[in-house]
């Protein structure tokens, strides 16, 4: 049997690969062979790292949000009061909802035992992972609310429902909205608060 090629990082360039496979093929298309077969190694290498195929999908998604989405987050919330609002809301969901969050989102609704272990690794689970983006947002329409570049009574639980849910939708169709379309989006959730802000 060839072992395939000897891999330095092996956990990085699985993680790699199954990001390769993932945005290429699926959810569906997302098993341990393919995942090897695309870092170019043994299979056994995955379960030398990995107790099982879940265990390594936890890892995955855990890495991904602590390489990925924690910093974007940040980013956003450090964004008040700089800049346009709606330009940093469409940079930021642009970040957010990059491809290989869209594309691990239905792996975590759909595969019942990386839900529980992910609930098992991390308060809340891969619903607090998302719920970052939820978090980043409300907080950073909260700070621009103080800070008066929204209206005083905006309600910002609905304008970030609005803006993660019809984000979430947005990037989900065939391939990626334009930039313009982004804006569009969120001048039109914030068209209200922002119209209203004082002057």
């Amino acid at each position: 049997m060839p072992t395939g090629v000897h891999l330095q990082d092996a956990r990085q360039q699985l993680f790699d690969a199954a990001e390769r496979v993932l945005l290429r093929a699926g959810a569906n298309g997302l098993t341990s062979r393919a995942v090897t077969d695309e870092a170019g190694c043994a299979k056994g290498v995955l379960h030398r790292h990995f107790a099982d195929f879940d265990a390594f999908l936890t890892e995955l998604v855990l890495d991904r949000a602590a390489a990925q989405l924690a910093p974007r987050a940040a980013e956003l919330r450090q964004a008040a009061g700089t800049g346009g609002v709606v330009d940093n809301l469409t940079t930021a969901l642009t970040a957010l909802f990059g491809p290989i969050w869209v594309a691990l989102i239905p792996l975590i609704t759909f595969r019942d035992e990386l839900r529980a272990r992910l609930r098992a690794a991390r308060p809340g689970g891969g619903t607090a992972i998302l719920g970052e983006v939820t978090g980043a947002v409300g907080d950073y329409l909260t700070a621009e609310r103080e800070l008066g570049r929204i209206a005083a009574d905006a309600d910002i639980a609905s304008l970030t429902l609005s803006l993660v849910g019809g984000g979430h939708l947005l990037f989900t169709e065939p391939g990626p909205p334009a930039p313009d379309a982004v804006a569009r989006f969120v001048t039109s959730v914030l068209a209200d608060v922002l119209r209203r802000r004082p002057h």
